[in-house]
């Protein structure tokens, strides 16, 4: 009986995770999209909208968590990579579900010179399709998003590296932005 129960248990959780897969690349933007808009506030409280980024490059990567192993890598190696990305004129944002306190944390930390975007509620990481939601925790998946001057998504690279990450956006950052 027990052996059926887990069997039972484990099958659930399978069709779960599937369900959620499938549910969030449906909602996913393509290359040649337009990216979805979105409004946010940063690790100060200050909006930032996707309209304010038209005419310059935007890196924008969602990760899980403020200050876990992996996400510290990632938004360290992206400060390691600013030098560059500036000098293309990119701007580089990451985006959770964590709060505004906790990304101001975060960035003080570890010294991070890019903003930090909450959304607390999931609704614009999940029209990136970005969303890994588990009923009473929500997470962000490690997707990273180019989105070029006009506000297209030019690359998407889904279950990114935390290490390699921004050595990729710079790289093709280089080759799409022709410098």
């Amino acid at each position: 009986m027990v052996k059926w129960l887990l069997i039972a248990v484990l099958l659930g959780v399978v069709l779960l995770l599937w369900r959620i897969t499938v549910y969030s690349s449906r909602h996913l933007p393509r290359v040649g999209d337009m990216a979805p808009g979105f409004s946010l506030l940063d690790q100060n409280g200050k909006a930032h909208t996707l309209e304010a980024f038209r005419g310059r490059w935007l890196v924008l990567y969602f990760y899980p968590r403020d200050d876990t192993p992996g996400c510290t890598e990632q938004a360290a190696c992206y400060r390691d990579a600013m030098l560059d990305l500036e000098g293309l004129g990119v701007v580089v944002c990451g985006v959770s579900v964590d709060d505004g306190e906790s990304h101001a944390a975060f960035a003080l930390k570890y010294k991070l010179p890019f903003t930090l975007l909450s959304d607390r509620d999931g609704e614009t990481v999940a029209r990136y399709g970005s969303l890994l939601n588990l009923g009473f925790f929500k997470f962000a998946k490690r997707n990273t998003f180019l989105i070029d001057p006009q506000g297209k998504v030019a690359a998407v690279y889904l279950g990114v590296n935390p290490s390699r990450d921004a050595k990729d956006a710079t790289a093709d950052l280089k080759r799409l932005a022709g410098k």
